[in-house]
């Protein structure tokens, strides 16, 4: 990755489809992928500021998006929702939208290295918030973030019972109260789970599943 200078005719629409959104504002859109490096030496505004609010769009977001679909308790989402908003889970989702190459930046690749991927992530979560409201940010996410690696239950499940057993986790879903119910069965125990898709349904019974073995096991 080469550090962008400046943006040509071609580099937002590049960006654009890669968000999966259309920016109104086109200087909100550059502001967004603006590191304070490249901003201090050509006087423009950076996206620290953006970072901010990105931040609180998230926590809004999947907070709503858990209390919707979930029967967990709360001590329970808030862990899952660290879990979504974890620097780890925001890189991952900067890379799966391909959004790093578009950083306008000063220096070596060094120079957006740590933090960066996931505070371009916040930037333009709020970008997005800022430009086309909060319906226009949960689409976002929802394309990026909520169908991340980082939080798949089932595959976690799945490695935890084949360590003690050949078996495999079973999945009985059905439709019920407007979404989905699911019951997995491992190793002599099971758990419930509920969600708006069945896959989601899925997850949530087998995160539950997860945690009942690991109460076992303290």
């Amino acid at each position: 990755m080469k550090p962008s200078q400046d943006w040509d005719e071609q580099i937002p629409l590049l960006a654009e489809k890669a968000l999966g959104y259309t920016f109104q504002d086109k200087q909100l859109l550059k502001q967004c992928f603006t590191h304070k490096s490249f901003a201090d030496n050509n006087h423009e505004p950076d996206n620290e500021r953006l970072e901010f609010l990105g931040d609180a769009v998230l926590q809004l977001a999947v907070s709503e998006s858990l209390y919707l679909r979930e029967t967990a308790d709360e001590g329970s989402m808030t862990e899952t929702r660290k879990r979504y908003v974890s620097r780890e889970a925001l890189t991952g989702a900067a890379k799966k939208a391909g959004i790093l190459e578009f950083m306008r930046y000063a220096g070596g690749e060094d120079t957006i290295g740590g933090k960066t991927p996931s505070n371009l992530f916040e930037a333009v979560v709020a970008g997005i918030y800022l430009d086309g409201g909060m319906n226009a940010a949960r689409a976002f996410l929802k394309r990026f973030l909520e169908e991340g690696e980082f939080c798949n239950y089932k595959s976690l499940l799945q490695e935890y019972v084949q360590e003690r057993d050949k078996t495999k986790p079973e999945y009985v879903t059905r439709e019920r109260d407007g979404g989905y119910g699911c019951t997995v069965r491992a190793l002599g125990k099971e758990a419930e789970g509920f969600g708006k898709s069945k896959k989601l349904a899925e997850v949530s019974a087998a995160e539950q599943l997860l945690k009942l073995f690991k109460e076992r096991t303290e």
